[in-house]
């Protein structure tokens, strides 16, 4: 995979969001919930990140009848990377509190 990843604000946001509970697998919708991005830019947010390796992925199936829920949590890489990532984007932008907002 040669591509570049795009370091947009959104990931970021989605990266320092991971990086609260680094090893917890979460929900696409409480991804979403959490960071208040929109599901068109948020799933291919997450794609990316899992094609770089960053992102581990997962279904998960509860019981019959119940769809399958998709689940993502950080790879020990996508740990180091996000560490990096995160604090050199606070680093370039101090004048930034939070990643769009309070944060629950």
């Amino acid at each position: 995979m040669g591509s570049q990843l795009r370091l947009s604000p959104q990931t970021i946001q989605v990266l320092d969001l991971f990086l609260e509970a680094p090893r917890e697998w979460r929900y696409g919708y409480d991804i979403s919930r959490d960071t208040g991005l929109k599901s068109g830019t948020l799933y291919p947010i997450l794609m990316r990140l899992a094609e770089h390796k960053l992102l581990q992925t997962c279904w998960e199936t509860i019981e019959a009848g119940t769809p399958p829920r998709h689940m993502y949590r950080l790879t020990a890489d996508g740990v180091r990377s996000a560490k990096a990532h995160v604090q050199s984007y606070v680093v370039r932008r101090p004048q930034r509190a939070a990643f769009g907002g309070a944060k629950g």
